[in-house]
């Protein structure tokens, strides 16, 4: 009796497993691995696996494949657009994932993260940003004589951009416009300021496309730069993009292109 169990365990051991059908949708199973697959990928992309999870993919893929033997019964995986469409999906799909393995086999080293925020801050130490009021106007000789009553103290900038200036957003604050880089400012207006220097008047009204300024610098100082932890996400981000654009390039160079189009 030992050695008939012995071999019928033997035998059993070499017949093929079949994966376990889920459900069937007219005759056609979904396997228990591919509804395995299909949690997988749902957790990977941040949702919890409960019970109700699997009775949704379970009811999910019932209605995809539902509805793929509808489109396959109606003929439409022959139809030509049909087909560029799903050639197309299947090449961004491989494309995202031959971008997503490139980035796992070669991933930003905190040795690099490091290097890379102290060049840009080193770039960015001489950078300043300036407090400043401004006064708008739309014609030059009114921009004069208001620099000229400023300078004899006849009225305060505060008081003259209330009563005078057509931006009434600051216009109402003094002509308050806050800190801010001289990035923030039209070219002719950014030219001026940077040229200034710490409570400082304009000289001479300043014109843009928006009429002439007076303007005045109440501070300056450095721009603060993020610390290493508060700019981590950004940089890493933007090292990742830099990394898929140079590998993007190196595919390109290396691949024998021949462009047979009409010259």
């Amino acid at each position: 009796m030992k050695r008939i169990a012995a071999v019928a365990l033997a035998c059993s051991l070499t017949l093929p497993v079949w994966a376990k059908d889920i459900a069937t949708v007219n005759g056609q199973g979904i396997s228990q691995d591919k509804f395995n697959q299909f949690v997988s990928m749902l957790i990977s992309q941040g949702a919890q696996d409960t019970p109700q999870l699997r009775d949704q993919v379970k009811q999910e893929m019932i209605n995809r494949l539902v509805a793929v033997q509808a489109a396959e019964k109606a003929g439409l995986k022959k139809d030509p657009a049909v087909q560029q469409e799903t050639e197309l999906a299947s090449q961004s799909i491989l494309v995202r994932a031959l971008m997503a393995k490139y980035l796992k086999d070669n991933p930003i080293s905190e040795a690099d993260l490091k290097k890379e925020y102290d060049t840009i801050k080193a770039e960015q130490a001489s950078r300043q940003e300036y407090k400043l009021r401004h006064i708008l106007v739309k014609e030059e000789s009114k921009a004069k004589d208001l620099i000229k009553a400023i300078k004899a103290k006849k009225t305060s900038f505060e008081a003259a951009a209330k009563k005078d200036s057509i931006d009434t957003g600051s216009g109402k604050n003094g002509g308050e416009l806050g800190w801010g880089p001289t990035s923030n400012y039209v070219p002719e207006f950014a030219q001026a300021v940077e040229g200034m220097k710490k409570g400082e008047l304009s000289a001479q009204p300043v014109q843009t496309q928006f009429g002439w300024h007076v303007i005045q610098v109440e501070d300056v100082r450095p721009i603060a730069f993020p610390s290493f932890e508060e700019a981590r996400p950004q940089l890493e981000e933007m090292m990742r993009q830099q990394a898929l654009s140079d590998y993007q390039k190196r595919l390109m160079k290396d691949a024998k292109i021949v462009d047979k189009a009409e010259k």
